[in-house]
Protein backbone atom coordinates (compact mmCIF):
# COMPACT_ATOMS: atom_id res chain seq x y z
CA UNK A 1 0.00 0.00 0.00
CA UNK A 2 1.31 3.54 -0.93
CA UNK A 3 0.53 6.94 0.45
CA UNK A 4 0.47 10.35 -1.62
CA UNK A 5 0.57 13.70 0.43
CA UNK A 6 -0.70 16.85 -0.44
CA UNK A 7 -2.76 16.12 -3.67
CA UNK A 8 -4.51 19.15 -4.28
CA UNK A 9 -7.76 19.77 -6.28
CA UNK A 10 -10.10 22.82 -6.78
CA UNK A 11 -12.56 22.96 -3.55
CA UNK A 12 -15.68 22.56 -6.80
CA UNK A 13 -13.99 19.66 -8.37
CA UNK A 14 -16.08 16.70 -9.97
CA UNK A 15 -16.94 13.88 -8.05
CA UNK A 16 -15.21 11.60 -10.04
CA UNK A 17 -11.92 13.79 -10.49
CA UNK A 18 -9.76 12.02 -7.49
CA UNK A 19 -9.08 8.80 -8.93
CA UNK A 20 -7.62 9.90 -12.13
CA UNK A 21 -5.49 12.59 -10.01
CA UNK A 22 -4.16 9.78 -8.19
CA UNK A 23 -3.22 7.83 -11.32
CA UNK A 24 -1.70 10.96 -12.87
CA UNK A 25 0.57 11.58 -9.64
CA UNK A 26 1.62 8.04 -9.18
CA UNK A 27 2.35 8.53 -12.59
CA UNK A 28 0.64 5.10 -13.53
CA UNK A 29 0.36 4.06 -17.41
CA UNK A 30 -3.41 2.93 -16.93
CA UNK A 31 -6.05 3.17 -14.55
CA UNK A 32 -6.44 -0.33 -14.34
CA UNK A 33 -2.94 -0.48 -12.24
CA UNK A 34 -4.83 1.32 -9.71
CA UNK A 35 -6.68 -1.33 -7.95
CA UNK A 36 -8.28 0.67 -4.66
CA UNK A 37 -7.62 3.54 -2.88
CA UNK A 38 -8.90 5.48 0.44
CA UNK A 39 -9.17 8.63 1.06
CA UNK A 40 -6.86 8.70 4.80
CA UNK A 41 -7.47 12.56 5.21
CA UNK A 42 -9.00 15.53 3.47
CA UNK A 43 -8.19 19.14 5.10
CA UNK A 44 -8.23 22.55 2.76
CA UNK A 45 -6.09 25.68 1.89
CA UNK A 46 -8.09 28.70 2.65
CA UNK A 47 -5.09 31.13 2.36
CA UNK A 48 -6.83 32.28 -1.29
CA UNK A 49 -10.78 32.78 -0.46
CA UNK A 50 -11.35 33.13 -4.22
CA UNK A 51 -9.53 29.69 -4.96
CA UNK A 52 -9.94 27.64 -1.90
CA UNK A 53 -7.96 23.72 -2.73
CA UNK A 54 -8.94 20.47 -0.75
CA UNK A 55 -5.83 18.70 -0.16
CA UNK A 56 -6.18 14.62 0.29
CA UNK A 57 -3.93 12.27 2.09
CA UNK A 58 -4.56 8.64 -0.04
CA UNK A 59 -4.05 5.19 0.54
CA UNK A 60 -3.57 3.29 -2.96
CA UNK A 61 -3.74 -0.40 -3.64
CA UNK A 62 -1.76 -0.99 -6.93
CA UNK A 63 -1.51 -3.88 -9.08
CA UNK A 64 0.55 -6.73 -8.46
CA UNK A 65 4.44 -6.01 -8.01
CA UNK A 66 4.18 -2.71 -8.74
CA UNK A 67 5.06 -0.87 -5.80
CA UNK A 68 8.57 -1.37 -5.51
CA UNK A 69 8.56 -0.12 -9.49
CA UNK A 70 6.65 3.33 -7.94
CA UNK A 71 8.18 3.97 -5.22
CA UNK A 72 11.90 3.70 -6.58
CA UNK A 73 10.50 6.28 -9.81
CA UNK A 74 9.55 8.32 -7.40
CA UNK A 75 12.57 8.12 -4.62
CA UNK A 76 12.85 11.95 -4.25
CA UNK A 77 9.07 13.06 -3.82
CA UNK A 78 8.36 13.32 -0.24
CA UNK A 79 4.80 12.78 -0.66
CA UNK A 80 4.92 9.79 -1.98
CA UNK A 81 5.84 7.04 0.42
CA UNK A 82 4.32 3.44 1.74
CA UNK A 83 1.12 3.75 4.31
CA UNK A 84 2.24 3.48 7.27
CA UNK A 85 0.46 1.12 9.64
CA UNK A 86 -1.86 2.89 11.93
CA UNK A 87 -3.39 0.02 13.12
CA UNK A 88 -3.57 -0.39 17.34
CA UNK A 89 -1.31 -3.32 18.85
CA UNK A 90 -2.33 -3.68 22.54
CA UNK A 91 1.25 -4.62 25.00
CA UNK A 92 -0.78 -7.35 26.05
CA UNK A 93 -3.78 -9.51 27.31
CA UNK A 94 -4.35 -10.99 30.23
CA UNK A 95 -4.50 -15.01 30.38
CA UNK A 96 -7.89 -16.46 30.88
CA UNK A 97 -7.25 -17.82 34.88
CA UNK A 98 -6.08 -14.21 35.44
CA UNK A 99 -8.47 -13.25 37.76
CA UNK A 100 -8.84 -16.86 38.91
CA UNK A 101 -8.39 -16.31 42.67
CA UNK A 102 -9.76 -13.82 44.53
CA UNK A 103 -6.11 -12.37 45.91
CA UNK A 104 -5.57 -10.38 42.59
CA UNK A 105 -7.52 -7.04 43.19
CA UNK A 106 -8.69 -5.41 40.07
CA UNK A 107 -7.49 -2.04 38.81
CA UNK A 108 -9.68 0.91 39.23
CA UNK A 109 -10.70 4.15 37.22
CA UNK A 110 -11.64 7.23 38.86
CA UNK A 111 -13.67 9.03 36.43
CA UNK A 112 -15.71 8.47 33.19
CA UNK A 113 -15.02 11.21 30.93
CA UNK A 114 -13.05 10.69 27.35
CA UNK A 115 -9.50 9.91 29.49
CA UNK A 116 -11.26 7.53 31.96
CA UNK A 117 -13.44 5.69 29.17
CA UNK A 118 -10.48 4.54 26.90
CA UNK A 119 -8.17 3.73 30.19
CA UNK A 120 -11.06 1.68 30.88
CA UNK A 121 -11.91 0.79 27.47
CA UNK A 122 -8.01 -0.26 26.59
CA UNK A 123 -7.99 -2.57 29.98
CA UNK A 124 -11.08 -4.13 29.13
CA UNK A 125 -9.68 -5.05 25.82
CA UNK A 126 -6.84 -7.12 27.76
CA UNK A 127 -9.15 -9.02 30.24
CA UNK A 128 -8.15 -6.90 32.93
CA UNK A 129 -11.81 -6.36 34.07
CA UNK A 130 -11.61 -2.30 35.15
CA UNK A 131 -13.76 -1.09 37.72
CA UNK A 132 -15.03 2.54 36.87
CA UNK A 133 -15.93 4.90 39.65
CA UNK A 134 -17.71 7.91 38.66
CA UNK A 135 -18.83 10.42 40.98
CA UNK A 136 -21.62 11.95 38.80
CA UNK A 137 -24.97 10.56 37.31
CA UNK A 138 -25.37 7.86 33.54
CA UNK A 139 -25.13 10.58 30.59
CA UNK A 140 -29.30 10.74 29.68
CA UNK A 141 -29.96 11.58 33.64
CA UNK A 142 -26.86 13.86 33.68
CA UNK A 143 -28.24 15.70 30.91
CA UNK A 144 -31.73 16.30 32.62
CA UNK A 145 -29.28 17.65 35.36
CA UNK A 146 -27.31 19.93 33.13
CA UNK A 147 -30.37 21.71 31.36
CA UNK A 148 -31.69 22.17 34.88
CA UNK A 149 -29.03 24.72 35.04
CA UNK A 150 -29.35 26.23 31.84
CA UNK A 151 -33.10 26.62 31.98
CA UNK A 152 -33.90 26.56 35.64
CA UNK A 153 -30.74 28.30 37.24
CA UNK A 154 -30.81 24.96 39.51
CA UNK A 155 -27.45 23.66 40.10
CA UNK A 156 -26.42 19.79 40.86
CA UNK A 157 -22.91 19.99 42.26
CA UNK A 158 -22.36 16.91 41.62
CA UNK A 159 -24.03 16.53 38.22
CA UNK A 160 -23.63 18.87 36.03
CA UNK A 161 -21.18 20.11 32.90
CA UNK A 162 -17.98 19.00 34.63
CA UNK A 163 -19.42 15.66 36.23
CA UNK A 164 -20.62 12.78 35.00
CA UNK A 165 -20.64 10.11 32.54
CA UNK A 166 -18.60 11.28 29.17
CA UNK A 167 -16.95 14.29 31.51
CA UNK A 168 -16.72 17.80 30.37
CA UNK A 169 -15.74 16.77 26.74
CA UNK A 170 -20.24 15.67 26.37
CA UNK A 171 -20.99 19.23 26.66
CA UNK A 172 -18.71 20.66 24.01
CA UNK A 173 -18.24 21.23 20.32
CA UNK A 174 -16.92 17.29 20.30
CA UNK A 175 -14.00 18.68 18.58
CA UNK A 176 -11.61 15.38 17.57
CA UNK A 177 -8.46 16.70 16.82
CA UNK A 178 -5.33 17.78 18.80
CA UNK A 179 -1.55 19.02 18.02
CA UNK A 180 0.17 16.38 20.10
CA UNK A 181 2.99 13.64 18.64
CA UNK A 182 1.35 11.17 17.89
CA UNK A 183 4.06 8.16 16.16
CA UNK A 184 1.62 5.41 17.66
CA UNK A 185 -1.07 6.84 15.43
CA UNK A 186 -3.22 6.38 18.95
CA UNK A 187 -5.62 8.93 17.75
CA UNK A 188 -6.45 6.54 15.13
CA UNK A 189 -7.94 3.89 17.72
CA UNK A 190 -9.79 6.77 19.71
CA UNK A 191 -11.95 7.55 16.37
CA UNK A 192 -11.99 4.13 15.19
CA UNK A 193 -13.83 3.04 18.37
CA UNK A 194 -16.15 6.63 18.39
CA UNK A 195 -16.74 4.92 14.72
CA UNK A 196 -17.65 1.82 16.38
CA UNK A 197 -19.90 3.22 18.79
CA UNK A 198 -21.50 5.62 16.33
CA UNK A 199 -19.84 8.05 15.27
CA UNK A 200 -19.66 9.27 11.52
CA UNK A 201 -16.94 7.68 9.15
CA UNK A 202 -16.29 10.95 7.90
CA UNK A 203 -14.74 11.60 11.34
CA UNK A 204 -11.71 9.05 10.43
CA UNK A 205 -10.42 11.44 7.18
CA UNK A 206 -11.82 14.89 7.90
CA UNK A 207 -9.12 17.17 8.66
CA UNK A 208 -10.98 19.14 11.92
CA UNK A 209 -13.25 16.22 12.64
CA UNK A 210 -16.42 16.93 15.13
CA UNK A 211 -19.27 14.86 16.65
CA UNK A 212 -21.27 17.28 19.27
CA UNK A 213 -23.23 16.83 22.06
CA UNK A 214 -26.22 15.14 21.25
CA UNK A 215 -24.18 12.14 18.89
CA UNK A 216 -21.62 11.97 21.88
CA UNK A 217 -24.47 10.94 24.59
CA UNK A 218 -25.27 7.50 22.37
CA UNK A 219 -21.35 6.60 21.33
CA UNK A 220 -20.83 6.89 25.24
CA UNK A 221 -23.61 4.56 26.21
CA UNK A 222 -22.61 2.37 23.96
CA UNK A 223 -18.79 2.45 24.78
CA UNK A 224 -20.47 2.02 28.35
CA UNK A 225 -21.47 -1.06 27.20
CA UNK A 226 -18.68 -2.24 25.07
CA UNK A 227 -16.34 -2.30 28.77
CA UNK A 228 -19.48 -4.48 30.68
CA UNK A 229 -19.45 -6.84 27.87
CA UNK A 230 -15.80 -7.06 28.44
CA UNK A 231 -15.72 -7.63 32.39
CA UNK A 232 -15.43 -4.25 33.62
CA UNK A 233 -18.15 -2.50 35.64
CA UNK A 234 -18.86 1.23 36.46
CA UNK A 235 -20.40 2.39 39.27
CA UNK A 236 -22.18 5.85 39.29
CA UNK A 237 -22.99 8.38 42.10
CA UNK A 238 -19.65 6.92 43.72
CA UNK A 239 -17.63 9.70 45.17
CA UNK A 240 -14.28 8.94 45.93
CA UNK A 241 -13.06 10.54 49.19
CA UNK A 242 -9.85 8.89 49.87
CA UNK A 243 -7.07 7.04 48.84
CA UNK A 244 -5.55 4.42 50.87
CA UNK A 245 -1.84 4.57 50.59
CA UNK A 246 0.43 1.97 52.58
CA UNK A 247 4.37 2.75 53.56
CA UNK A 248 6.70 0.32 52.69
CA UNK A 249 10.45 -0.64 52.39
CA UNK A 250 10.27 0.37 48.46
CA UNK A 251 8.56 3.84 49.25
CA UNK A 252 4.40 4.39 49.33
CA UNK A 253 2.01 2.43 46.97
CA UNK A 254 -1.75 2.68 46.48
CA UNK A 255 -3.83 -0.10 48.49
CA UNK A 256 -7.53 1.09 47.89
CA UNK A 257 -10.29 3.92 47.67
CA UNK A 258 -12.88 4.96 50.19
CA UNK A 259 -16.10 6.42 48.80
CA UNK A 260 -18.28 8.70 50.59
CA UNK A 261 -20.85 5.75 50.88
CA UNK A 262 -18.19 4.55 53.47
CA UNK A 263 -17.46 1.16 51.24
CA UNK A 264 -13.43 0.53 50.72
CA UNK A 265 -11.89 -1.12 47.51
CA UNK A 266 -8.98 -3.05 47.89
CA UNK A 267 -6.51 -2.07 44.55
CA UNK A 268 -3.16 -2.08 43.71
CA UNK A 269 -3.36 0.39 40.86
CA UNK A 270 -5.35 3.34 40.27
CA UNK A 271 -5.95 5.65 37.49
CA UNK A 272 -6.91 9.37 38.52
CA UNK A 273 -8.40 10.79 35.24
CA UNK A 274 -10.54 13.32 37.52
CA UNK A 275 -11.09 16.03 34.88
CA UNK A 276 -10.05 19.43 35.68
CA UNK A 277 -12.88 20.47 37.68
CA UNK A 278 -12.34 17.99 40.04
CA UNK A 279 -11.39 20.28 43.26
CA UNK A 280 -12.37 18.50 46.08
CA UNK A 281 -10.51 15.35 45.08
CA UNK A 282 -7.59 17.27 44.67
CA UNK A 283 -7.41 19.16 47.80
CA UNK A 284 -7.74 15.32 49.65
CA UNK A 285 -4.23 14.04 47.28
CA UNK A 286 -2.40 17.07 48.08
CA UNK A 287 -3.66 15.97 52.01
CA UNK A 288 -2.22 12.36 51.34
CA UNK A 289 0.86 14.12 50.44
CA UNK A 290 0.61 12.88 46.31
CA UNK A 291 3.32 15.17 44.70
CA UNK A 292 1.64 17.22 42.71
CA UNK A 293 2.74 21.25 40.94
CA UNK A 294 1.42 24.27 40.42
CA UNK A 295 0.94 25.27 36.38
CA UNK A 296 0.03 27.98 34.28
CA UNK A 297 -3.55 28.20 32.55
CA UNK A 298 -5.70 30.90 30.77
CA UNK A 299 -8.93 33.15 32.07
CA UNK A 300 -11.13 35.18 30.18
CA UNK A 301 -14.07 35.40 28.46
CA UNK A 302 -16.23 34.04 25.73
CA UNK A 303 -17.47 36.14 22.50
CA UNK A 304 -20.12 35.72 20.02
CA UNK A 305 -20.29 36.91 16.50
CA UNK A 306 -22.62 35.79 13.82
CA UNK A 307 -21.56 32.79 12.35
CA UNK A 308 -22.38 34.08 8.77
CA UNK A 309 -19.28 36.68 9.38
CA UNK A 310 -16.94 34.32 10.28
CA UNK A 311 -17.90 32.04 7.14
CA UNK A 312 -17.38 35.51 5.15
CA UNK A 313 -14.35 36.42 6.83
CA UNK A 314 -12.68 32.72 5.80
CA UNK A 315 -14.03 32.09 2.88
CA UNK A 316 -15.14 35.14 1.06
CA UNK A 317 -16.91 33.84 -1.72
CA UNK A 318 -17.32 30.17 -0.77
CA UNK A 319 -18.95 30.83 2.27
CA UNK A 320 -21.88 28.07 3.26
CA UNK A 321 -20.28 25.27 0.68
CA UNK A 322 -21.25 21.88 2.31
CA UNK A 323 -17.51 20.92 2.56
CA UNK A 324 -16.48 23.46 4.63
CA UNK A 325 -19.11 23.59 7.03
CA UNK A 326 -19.58 26.69 9.48
CA UNK A 327 -15.91 28.03 9.85
CA UNK A 328 -13.72 28.28 12.41
CA UNK A 329 -10.51 30.65 13.53
CA UNK A 330 -7.60 30.28 16.08
CA UNK A 331 -6.08 33.97 16.58
CA UNK A 332 -3.44 35.06 18.69
CA UNK A 333 -1.86 38.83 20.09
CA UNK A 334 1.20 39.23 22.27
CA UNK A 335 -0.06 42.72 24.05
CA UNK A 336 2.38 45.21 25.43
CA UNK A 337 2.32 44.16 28.73
CA UNK A 338 4.02 40.78 27.91
CA UNK A 339 0.99 39.18 28.36
CA UNK A 340 -0.33 36.50 25.07
CA UNK A 341 -4.27 36.54 24.09
CA UNK A 342 -5.48 33.88 22.52
CA UNK A 343 -8.64 31.81 21.01
CA UNK A 344 -9.34 28.66 22.95
CA UNK A 345 -12.29 26.08 22.45
CA UNK A 346 -13.75 27.67 19.18
CA UNK A 347 -17.28 26.74 18.67
CA UNK A 348 -18.85 27.33 14.97
CA UNK A 349 -22.67 27.44 14.79
CA UNK A 350 -22.55 26.62 18.61
CA UNK A 351 -23.65 28.10 22.41
CA UNK A 352 -22.15 29.45 25.17
CA UNK A 353 -23.37 27.39 28.22
CA UNK A 354 -23.01 27.52 31.81
CA UNK A 355 -19.97 25.31 33.28
CA UNK A 356 -20.41 25.95 36.98
CA UNK A 357 -19.49 22.85 39.33
CA UNK A 358 -20.00 24.63 42.94
CA UNK A 359 -22.87 26.98 44.17
CA UNK A 360 -22.74 30.45 43.46
CA UNK A 361 -20.17 30.52 41.12
CA UNK A 362 -20.10 31.43 37.34
CA UNK A 363 -18.08 29.89 34.61
CA UNK A 364 -19.22 30.04 30.57
CA UNK A 365 -17.65 27.30 28.03
CA UNK A 366 -18.64 26.86 24.10
CA UNK A 367 -20.62 24.09 22.51
CA UNK A 368 -21.81 22.77 19.45
CA UNK A 369 -24.15 20.30 17.95
CA UNK A 370 -22.97 18.14 14.91
CA UNK A 371 -25.04 20.10 12.34
CA UNK A 372 -23.18 23.61 13.80
CA UNK A 373 -26.45 25.39 12.74
CA UNK A 374 -26.96 27.59 15.52
CA UNK A 375 -26.23 31.82 14.34
CA UNK A 376 -23.58 32.53 16.58
CA UNK A 377 -20.19 31.70 16.60
CA UNK A 378 -18.37 31.53 19.74
CA UNK A 379 -14.85 30.95 21.05
CA UNK A 380 -12.83 31.97 24.45
CA UNK A 381 -11.12 34.90 24.23
CA UNK A 382 -8.19 34.24 27.45
CA UNK A 383 -4.68 35.04 28.44
CA UNK A 384 -2.25 33.31 29.95
CA UNK A 385 -1.32 33.41 33.92
CA UNK A 386 1.83 31.84 35.33
CA UNK A 387 1.46 30.43 38.94
CA UNK A 388 3.24 33.65 40.01
CA UNK A 389 0.67 35.90 39.06
CA UNK A 390 -1.88 33.52 40.95
CA UNK A 391 0.05 32.45 44.24
CA UNK A 392 -1.90 33.43 46.96
CA UNK A 393 1.10 33.73 50.28
CA UNK A 394 2.51 37.19 49.30
CA UNK A 395 5.95 35.60 48.42
CA UNK A 396 7.86 36.67 44.89
CA UNK A 397 9.95 33.30 44.87
CA UNK A 398 9.97 29.64 46.01
CA UNK A 399 7.39 26.57 45.25
CA UNK A 400 3.67 27.99 44.31
CA UNK A 401 1.04 26.09 46.72
CA UNK A 402 -0.57 24.16 43.48
CA UNK A 403 -3.99 24.33 45.27
CA UNK A 404 -3.20 28.15 44.75
CA UNK A 405 -4.99 27.99 41.20
CA UNK A 406 -8.42 26.58 42.32
CA UNK A 407 -8.95 29.71 44.58
CA UNK A 408 -7.94 31.95 42.45
CA UNK A 409 -10.19 30.71 39.70
CA UNK A 410 -12.81 30.89 42.91
CA UNK A 411 -12.59 34.56 43.17
CA UNK A 412 -12.94 35.12 39.53
CA UNK A 413 -16.54 33.12 39.53
CA UNK A 414 -17.26 34.65 42.44
CA UNK A 415 -17.05 37.73 40.83
CA UNK A 416 -18.62 36.66 38.02
CA UNK A 417 -21.97 35.12 39.73
CA UNK A 418 -22.05 38.83 41.91
CA UNK A 419 -21.92 40.56 38.93
CA UNK A 420 -24.80 38.49 36.64
CA UNK A 421 -26.36 39.38 39.92
CA UNK A 422 -27.46 35.75 41.08
CA UNK A 423 -29.17 33.08 39.39
CA UNK A 424 -26.19 32.06 37.37
CA UNK A 425 -26.72 34.61 34.63
CA UNK A 426 -23.42 35.43 33.50
CA UNK A 427 -21.58 39.49 33.11
CA UNK A 428 -21.67 40.42 30.08
CA UNK A 429 -20.72 43.41 27.65
CA UNK A 430 -20.82 44.64 23.72
CA UNK A 431 -17.24 44.56 22.58
CA UNK A 432 -17.59 48.66 21.67
CA UNK A 433 -18.18 49.20 25.17
CA UNK A 434 -15.67 47.27 26.47
CA UNK A 435 -12.90 48.80 24.60
CA UNK A 436 -14.36 52.26 25.22
CA UNK A 437 -13.85 51.02 28.96
CA UNK A 438 -17.78 51.94 29.36
CA UNK A 439 -20.80 50.02 30.85
CA UNK A 440 -23.54 48.30 27.96
CA UNK A 441 -26.60 49.06 28.53
CA UNK A 442 -28.62 47.45 25.55
CA UNK A 443 -27.64 44.35 23.28
CA UNK A 444 -27.34 45.21 19.68
CA UNK A 445 -27.29 42.44 16.97
CA UNK A 446 -25.69 40.04 18.23
CA UNK A 447 -28.27 38.04 20.71
CA UNK A 448 -26.07 36.26 23.40
CA UNK A 449 -26.92 32.25 23.37
CA UNK A 450 -25.84 32.05 27.27
CA UNK A 451 -28.29 30.41 29.22
CA UNK A 452 -29.88 31.27 32.26
CA UNK A 453 -29.53 34.32 30.68
CA UNK A 454 -26.95 37.73 30.64
CA UNK A 455 -26.58 40.62 32.71
CA UNK A 456 -25.20 43.43 31.13
CA UNK A 457 -22.72 45.52 32.68
CA UNK A 458 -19.55 47.03 32.59
CA UNK A 459 -17.00 44.10 33.14
CA UNK A 460 -13.73 46.84 34.02
CA UNK A 461 -15.38 48.16 37.13
CA UNK A 462 -12.61 49.80 39.35
CA UNK A 463 -12.45 47.71 42.07
CA UNK A 464 -14.91 45.04 40.83
CA UNK A 465 -13.37 44.26 38.03
CA UNK A 466 -14.31 41.12 36.35
CA UNK A 467 -10.70 39.56 35.50
CA UNK A 468 -7.31 41.14 36.57
CA UNK A 469 -6.29 44.66 35.36
CA UNK A 470 -3.51 43.02 33.39
CA UNK A 471 -5.99 40.66 31.84
CA UNK A 472 -8.33 43.68 31.11
CA UNK A 473 -5.64 45.55 29.35
CA UNK A 474 -4.70 42.75 27.10
CA UNK A 475 -7.72 41.78 25.60
CA UNK A 476 -9.13 45.40 25.39
CA UNK A 477 -5.89 45.52 23.23
CA UNK A 478 -6.03 42.14 21.35
CA UNK A 479 -9.81 42.66 20.30
CA UNK A 480 -8.83 45.37 17.51
CA UNK A 481 -5.66 43.00 16.79
CA UNK A 482 -8.01 40.90 15.78
CA UNK A 483 -9.66 42.76 13.52
CA UNK A 484 -6.87 42.65 11.06
CA UNK A 485 -6.90 39.41 10.79
CA UNK A 486 -11.04 38.61 10.97
CA UNK A 487 -12.60 41.34 9.32
CA UNK A 488 -15.63 42.46 11.65
CA UNK A 489 -14.00 40.91 14.98
CA UNK A 490 -14.19 44.04 16.73
CA UNK A 491 -17.95 44.75 15.84
CA UNK A 492 -19.33 47.43 18.53
CA UNK A 493 -21.90 44.87 18.99
CA UNK A 494 -20.38 41.37 19.24
CA UNK A 495 -20.80 39.82 23.18
CA UNK A 496 -18.25 39.29 25.49
CA UNK A 497 -19.51 36.52 28.18
CA UNK A 498 -17.68 36.51 31.48
CA UNK A 499 -16.00 34.04 32.80
CA UNK A 500 -13.68 31.69 31.07
CA UNK A 501 -11.71 30.20 33.97
CA UNK A 502 -11.56 26.28 33.16
CA UNK A 503 -9.59 26.27 30.43
CA UNK A 504 -7.69 23.15 31.81
CA UNK A 505 -6.19 22.15 35.23
CA UNK A 506 -4.83 24.80 37.19
CA UNK A 507 -2.35 21.51 38.51
CA UNK A 508 -0.18 18.42 37.56
CA UNK A 509 -0.28 15.32 39.42
CA UNK A 510 2.87 15.19 37.99
CA UNK A 511 4.35 11.28 36.88
CA UNK A 512 7.39 9.76 35.99
CA UNK A 513 8.35 8.08 32.73
CA UNK A 514 6.31 4.52 34.25
CA UNK A 515 3.36 6.94 34.15
CA UNK A 516 2.72 6.36 38.03
CA UNK A 517 3.17 9.34 40.56
CA UNK A 518 6.38 10.26 41.47
CA UNK A 519 5.58 9.68 44.81
CA UNK A 520 2.71 6.92 45.59
CA UNK A 521 3.71 3.64 43.42
CA UNK A 522 0.60 2.31 41.46
CA UNK A 523 -0.82 5.50 41.30
CA UNK A 524 -1.59 6.19 37.53
CA UNK A 525 -2.38 10.64 36.99
CA UNK A 526 -3.91 10.62 33.45
CA UNK A 527 -5.78 13.48 31.57
CA UNK A 528 -6.82 16.94 31.73
CA UNK A 529 -7.33 17.00 35.31
CA UNK A 530 -3.92 15.77 36.07
CA UNK A 531 -2.27 18.21 33.72
CA UNK A 532 -1.75 16.03 31.13
CA UNK A 533 -4.38 16.44 28.33
CA UNK A 534 -6.50 19.29 26.95
CA UNK A 535 -9.54 17.78 24.45
CA UNK A 536 -11.46 14.63 23.81
CA UNK A 537 -8.61 13.72 21.25
CA UNK A 538 -5.53 14.09 23.80
CA UNK A 539 -7.67 13.16 26.72
CA UNK A 540 -8.19 9.76 24.90
CA UNK A 541 -4.41 9.28 23.94
CA UNK A 542 -3.90 9.61 27.39
CA UNK A 543 -6.04 7.16 28.76
CA UNK A 544 -4.79 4.61 26.30
CA UNK A 545 -1.06 4.76 27.38
CA UNK A 546 -1.91 4.85 30.80
CA UNK A 547 -3.90 2.16 30.57
CA UNK A 548 -1.06 0.10 28.61
CA UNK A 549 1.60 1.25 31.41
CA UNK A 550 -0.80 -0.05 33.62
CA UNK A 551 -1.56 -3.45 31.98
CA UNK A 552 2.26 -3.80 31.67
CA UNK A 553 2.75 -3.16 35.65
CA UNK A 554 0.14 -6.06 36.44
CA UNK A 555 0.93 -8.55 33.58
CA UNK A 556 4.28 -8.41 34.37
CA UNK A 557 4.02 -9.02 37.75
CA UNK A 558 1.63 -12.26 36.78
Amino acid sequence: MLRITELRLPLDHAEDALRPAVVQALGLASDAQLLNFTVFKRSYDARKRSAILLIYTVDCELAAGLEPEVLARHAGNPHIKPSPDTNYKFVGHAPADFYATESRPRPVVIGFGPCGIFAALILAQMGLRPIVLERGKQVRERTKDTWGLWRQSELNPESNVQFGEGGAGTFSDGKLWSQISDPRHLTRKVLTEFVKAGAPEEILYVSKPHIGTFRLVSMVIKMRADIEALGGEIHFEQKVTDVLIEDGPKGKHIRGVSLASGEQIRTDHVVLALGHSARDTFTMLHERGVFMEAKPFSIGYRIEHPQSLIDKARFGPNAGNEILGAADYKLVHHAKNGRSVYSFCMCPGGTVVAATSEPERVVTNGMSQYSRNERNANAGIVVGISPQDYRQDGKTDGPVNPLDGMAFQRIWESRAYELGEGGYKAPGALVGDFIKRQRSRVLGNVEPSYKPGITLTDLQQKGRGSLPEYCLDAIREALPAFERQIRGFSMPDAVLTGVETRTSSPLRITRGRDYQSLNVKGLYPAGEGAGYAGGIMSAGVDGIEVAEALASAMLAAG
